[in-house]
């Protein structure tokens, strides 16, 4: 079975929906091959009512593109395969095509750790249409999940507000492959370690964990099953307490926290899976305190969130560290980010000018924006974030003096005040050469705190968060226009004739 263990060895040319690969054979029977085409991948609406995501995954992308291939068991299976009449539904000639198939289109993408928001695009795809239309599925399937899931560990890390917080979802997360992303994902969004021994492996993201309630259950007392636990871990108890009665059980960790003390050891602290947590991590805290273990932490667990972490700490709970499992690595709230992949332009040759392309919709929001993008950020002097552009090709930046909104072309935001520019989008492949080092994973979280720090705080609401200003620039709003008019009036005059 493959999974994200072995990325870098296997390739996975058939991660894709059946529809990439018929229409693949579909541009090659029509001598379309070469078709230069580009491909934007963007989202439309801000998951878990938030006013931000985190840009995650590209780095698994990178490991995949990188030995992106049809293998011999490949074309085989897809040589199996019937159409309705029953005959094979790929031609053998096209398979054959396959066997030499590589990637050598051009991808730029926003760095992992960004934040990001609707309708800018996050990874451009330019190259021949056959190539950049059968990687959709597997942009589309390797960022949704991941910069969810990074979302979710940001948003639950600023709830926690500075303390610890660790992810346990391994158990329940959805299958392996499943886990170990969100294990990634959630220390790139701001946790601080995880319970899972494969994500600690794979990613160098710290480990954290010690002992389960059958640990507890095989002695005859707490306090026996906290003394052998330290005997086999003097420098790494956290003691889970609820097994029987949660403030009975702390009242025996600390008292095995003195006798470590006095060995030369240190209670890291206890831990709370169950029950009234506010009322039961402020006695905690008590009974640690006037045993003189001041130093050790109350951790809570149990279904924890961003919104659950936020009341008790309202309550005044006296939680120090939080571990978050089920709601975080399945994203509990949001099903999906909803990332589309969509055709913005076409070309006949490296030399023809682009022929800009416009997916129509009744719904405002679903009219996609053609051109070739830059995507820039506009950053005032103190590197507050004030909004971001979507322009087309060749602009300058700094010219644009206003942008517009793209579901409302009566919402506009002047451009004042900023100090500089930052290009979002950065060169990830070349011709199918890949020019950009991904840096450490513990970088990417490092990035990820700075640019939550630049965001205004009225932008990381849990409640109506104020929304950021994305929009694209006039010339690029005026492109658009001109061809929904012409597309549109085309339409009616077409109407209009088959009327008389």
């Amino acid at each position: 079975m493959v999974s994200v263990l072995s990325l870098k060895e296997s390739p996975l040319a058939l991660a894709t929906d059946q529809y990439e690969l018929t229409m693949a054979m579909g541009f090659w029977k029509n001598g379309l091959t070469n078709l230069d085409a580009e491909f934007h991948m963007f989202f439309r609406s801000l998951p878990f009512d938030g006013g931000f995501v985190m840009m995650a995954g590209l780095e698994t992308l990178i490991d995949t593109l990188a030995n992106y291939r049809f293998t011999p068991s490949d074309l085989e299976y897809l040589a199996t395969l019937k159409d309705t009449a029953g005959e094979p539904l790929f031609e053998g000639a096209f398979l054959a095509y396959l066997e030499d198939f590589r990637f050598t289109c051009d991808l730029q993408a926003i760095p992992e750790g960004t934040v990001v928001f609707p309708n800018e695009t996050l990874v451009r795809v330019q190259g021949p249409i056959l190539q950049a239309q059968l990687v959709e599925s597997l942009i589309l399937n390797t960022l949704n999940f991941q910069s969810l899931i990074a979302t979710k560990a940001a948003r639950v890390c600023l709830a926690a507000d500075g303390d610890p917080v660790v992810e346990f979802g391994l158990r329940r997360a959805q299958g392996l492959d499943g886990a170990l992303s969100a294990s990634r994902s959630a220390y790139l969004g701001g946790c601080d370690g995880t319970s899972n021994t494969l994500a600690g492996k794979l990613y160098g993201i710290p480990l954290v964990g010690t002992h389960a309630h059958s640990w507890v259950m095989i002695f005859d007392t707490e306090t026996e099953a906290f003394e052998a636990f330290a005997h086999a871990f003097p420098n790494n108890c956290v003691f889970l307490v609820d097994t029987y009665d949660s403030l009975e059980g702390v009242s025996q960790a600390a008292e095995v926290g003195k006798k470590l003390r006095d060995r030369g050891h240190k209670m890291l602290g206890v831990r709370l899976d169950s029950g009234d947590l506010a009322y039961f991590s402020i006695e905690a805290r008590r009974i640690l305190d006037e045993a003189g273990l001041e130093g050790a932490v109350v951790m809570a667990s149990n279904e924890l969130d961003e919104y659950l972490i936020r009341s008790l700490k309202q309550q005044g709970a006296r939680i120090g560290a939080w571990g978050v499992g089920t709601k975080l690595v399945t994203a509990n709230g949001e099903s999906s980010l909803g990332g589309v992949y969509k055709l913005a332009a076409i070309r006949k040759g490296k030399d023809a000018p682009w022929d800009y392309k416009l997916k129509l919709s009744e719904q405002t929001a679903k009219i996609s924006i053609p051109g070739i993008h830059q995507v820039v950020r506009y950053v005032d002097g103190s590197g507050r974030f004030i909004a971001d552009g979507v322009l087309d090709a060749g602009e300058d930046p700094k010219a644009v003096e206003w942008i517009v909104d793209p579901n409302d072309i009566h919402r506009t935001k002047f451009l004042r005040g900023f100090r500089h520019v930052e290009p979002l989008l950065v060169d990830v492949y070349r011709k199918g050469v890949p020019v950009y080092e991904p840096p450490p994973l513990v970088d990417v979280r490092e990035r990820a705190k700075a640019q939550l720090a630049s965001l205004d705080a009225s932008h990381k609401r849990f409640e109506n968060p104020h929304r950021y200003p994305v929009g694209i620039s006039p010339r690029l709003n005026a492109l658009r226009e001109e061809m929904i008019r012409k597309f549109r009036m085309g339409k009616a005059t077409a109407v209009a004739e088959a009327a008389k």
